[in-house]
């Protein structure tokens, strides 16, 4: 028996075409191309519903959030859902839904790098590949998986690492969860981390700062004057930053303003190694969290989650790690 998948619209450039005049912009065609193709039918017994039609970079944490309680209403009446979205915020809004939706049954995001007027675009490959994805029986709890290119990501790893390649997406240092055949889904490691953060609300107010060399403290006494609740550090290396940042992050910390401590590179772990003024090991001492091998935006998205559950920082402290 053919399963029942539901497919959520949210827009991006898996929606969009080309205008002379204005470039690639949203446009309304997807629903109605998804209704006429033969393939998915083929696949499962499809239903289709529009949550949003907006390029990726107008989503929001709030949006998201917004998306994580539809899909957790709407698949109680399907087998596994199918998110068609932009490439820019693919990753954090997976995540969010991966931290946040309760259900064990797949959900799978996919999108397009080649809007629907070029040669050869990947969005209905991309789209019949994770309707297959949803509808296999291996799929079940595995969280939130990213389908691209033939490819299965989990949402915790996945990452955006070329601009416009079909093969832009990534799991840095982990590789691949599995992969589409034409026969049949291959999943060939499992997945050995995952978190989840149940909450009936979210904090926005966490910002992003991003490690170089020489930068100014403004950044850091911005987030203090503007009442951030968490602060993500991309950090260099193992996790050091520059000593005259650590007044600053102490007076954060003070101001019962989590800082959690992750690195600017592309793979590895941060680690309390180095004692120096502004090292690792010297963060930890002051009270910053350890944010492990999670890149940046996604490390803000639990933190906001966290935010969201808990009120008394040690205690989004103790459940971020």
């Amino acid at each position: 028996m053919k399963k029942r998948i539901l497919i959520i619209t949210t827009g991006g450039t898996i929606a969009m075409r080309y205008d002379s005049e204005k470039g690639v912009i949203p446009s309304d065609e997807l629903i109605e191309f998804l209704l006429k193709f033969p393939k998915l039918n083929s696949v499962a017994n499809i239903d289709i519903l529009e949550f949003a039609n907006i390029p990726s970079p107008f989503m929001t944490p709030d949006k998201m959030f917004e998306l994580s309680k539809f899909v957790d209403l709407k698949i109680i009446d399907y087998d596994g859902i199918v998110i068609t979205h932009g490439t820019d915020t693919l990753e954090e809004t997976a995540y969010m839904l991966d931290l946040t939706l309760t259900t064990r049954k797949p959900v799978v995001f996919t999108a397009a790098m080649r809007s629907g007027d070029e040669l050869g675009l990947d969005g209905p490959r991309n789209i019949v590949g994770s309707v297959r994805v949803a509808a296999h029986p291996n799929s079940i709890d595995k969280g939130v998986l990213v389908v691209m290119n033939d490819e299965i990501h989990t949402a915790r790893d996945v990452v955006k690492v070329d601009t416009g390649r079909v093969d832009s997406f990534e799991s840095p240092g982990y590789g691949t969860l599995g992969y589409i055949d034409s026969d049949d889904i291959i999943y060939h490691r499992k997945i050995i981390q995952r978190d989840s953060v149940w909450t009936d609300k979210i904090e926005t107010n966490v910002d992003l700062i991003k490690m170089v060399s020489g930068i100014s403290n403004r950044y850091l006494k911005s987030s203090l004057d503007n009442n951030a609740k968490g602060i993500i550090i991309e950090a260099f290396g193992r996790g050091n930053i520059p000593p005259y940042l650590v007044t600053d992050i102490v007076n954060l910390v003070n101001n019962n303003i989590i800082v959690v401590l992750v690195s600017r590179a592309y793979t590895g772990r941060v680690l309390p190694e180095y004692g120096y003024s502004g090292g690792g090991k010297d963060l930890v001492n002051h009270g910053v969290i350890m944010g492990g091998d999670l890149k940046g935006p996604k490390a803000r998205i639990k933190l906001m989650c966290l935010l969201g559950k808990y009120i008394e920082p040690e205690t989004v402290k103790k459940m971020f790690l």
